[in-house]
């Protein structure tokens, strides 16, 4: 009978298996090309984890460690629990993200009617207009593979009002921004975008009663909630020249990893990939958006959910992705730093996602800067006390009195601030 040993030990082992508690002694890369101000530390929350998460692929991990006799692998343990696809392209943003803004609004502003305009179809019993859907999916991937960073920040525009348009046309960005991050031909990103745009159209035949209700569901009507999936492959299957995977991904994007999903109950090695991407962008947008019945949270409290729930509810390799893709300070995120003075992320580095560019936007007492100024965190500027700028906190959407929606449609995200180099007064002309 084999069992567990127990050894003080040191193991290298991949970031998605770190958990809290651990005490992390040596990195695959150089401390100094990371934001951990210590060589060596214990894993002391979630953020903790998502920051290892976002810059390694792998630790070395040093404690009492359970080390369990390897088992030979059966037929059916042997599929992978992680469906990560190999990297088949490596991309760079092509231009700056203040240049791609203006491109990036068109490119939505167009996608959000064409999600109306399906949605209105769809309830009066028109023909979607193919044509039209591909043309902005087809903008809105370009839009993406030039700078992400635009059209990422335009998804923290959010309605509660608007919610299904609105979210459709998110899933469909960042799908297409995760496949981008992945490594995915540009013919899957393109699909994959497709894909999140129609995920959700069998909720046109849901009740408004039910879709839109201001409370939880009872049993009964999430009973007729989970029918949107069954409803979504039939409309999109009768659909001419329409890929395979658009149809998939609205019958199984609510499938879980665990075999505890709907409607098929499907096991992990079931579930098509792009259902698997889908499944995981709709969750986060969901949970990061204002509805009827629900506040928006904040996108650090989004990516601890979906990592509380990988391997059960996602694909454990998609879901380490998909946290270091979005970063802990994603653009659009509204952010506290240390000395109490509140900004907005604008750009993220892909090589230190904690220290992006932000404008400064709200002074330590919360009252509106006169002269909005921006901050690229990765110089270690120090602001007027002498300290660098270091981001605290993220905070929800409409906090401060601060609406993305309104900073987004106003245009001051589009424009060049004023960038800090050196320690400054407090935007009212006192040092």
């Amino acid at each position: 009978m084999h069992t567990a040993r127990q050894d003080i030990i040191e193991t290298e082992i991949p970031v998605s298996q770190l958990k809290i508690g651990m005490h992390v002694v040596r990195l695959d890369r150089p401390w100094e090309e990371t934001d951990f101000l210590l060589q060596g530390f214990i894993l002391q929350n979630e953020e903790d984890v998502l920051a290892v998460q976002q810059q390694c692929e792998t630790v070395v991990v040093e404690g009492r460690v359970d080390v369990a006799p390897e088992k030979p692998t059966s037929p059916d343990t042997s599929k992978s629990s992680s469906s990560v696809p190999k990297r088949k392209v490596t991309y760079i943003n092509k231009v700056d993200a203040s240049r791609e803004m203006a491109a990036a609004r068109t490119s939505y502003t167009d996608a959000k009617a064409t999600a109306k305009n399906i949605m209105s179809s769809l309830r009066l019993g028109r023909t979607l207009e193919m044509n039209q859907i591909h043309q902005v999916v087809d903008s809105c991937v370009d839009s993406v593979l030039r700078n992400d960073n635009a059209l990422l920040l335009l998804t923290k525009i959010k309605n509660k009002d608007e919610y299904t348009a609105e979210h459709c046309i998110n899933v469909s960005i960042l799908s297409a921004a995760f496949a981008k991050h992945l490594g995915l031909l540009e013919g899957e990103i393109r699909t994959v975008a497709l894909c999140g745009l129609l995920h959700d159209v069998g909720k046109m035949r849901i009740d408004d009663d039910i879709l839109n209700k201001p409370g939880a569901l009872t049993p009964e009507e999430f009973a007729v909630m989970k029918n949107h999936t069954t409803f979504g492959r039939d409309v999109l299957a009768a659909l001419p020249r329409l890929a395979h995977s658009a149809v998939d991904v609205a019958y199984s994007h609510h499938e879980r990893m665990d075999g505890k999903g709907y409607p098929r109950g499907l096991a992990g090695h079931q579930i098509p990939l792009f259902a698997k991407i889908v499944g995981l962008v709709d969750t986060y947008d969901a949970i990061t958006s204002s509805r009827v019945y629900d506040r928006g949270r904040a996108s650090m409290e989004a990516l601890q959910i979906i990592h509380r729930n990988k391997s059960t509810q996602f694909d454990a390799g998609l879901a380490v992705e998909f946290i270091r893709m979005i970063g802990v300070y994603p653009p659009g995120s509204i952010v506290e730093m240390t000395n109490e003075e509140v900004g907005i992320v604008v750009t993220t580095h892909t090589t230190s996602k904690l220290k992006p560019r932000v404008l400064l936007v709200r002074d330590a007492l919360k009252q509106p800067l006169a002269t909005f100024r921006e901050v690229d965190l990765l110089k270690g500027v120090p602001d007027s006390a002498g300290q660098p700028y270091k981001i605290a906190r993220e905070v929800p959407d409409e906090s401060y009195g601060i609406v993305m929606k309104d900073f987004i449609e106003q245009g001051i995200l589009n424009r060049k601030a004023p960038e800090i180099s050196a320690p400054v007064d407090d935007g009212h002309g006192k040092p």
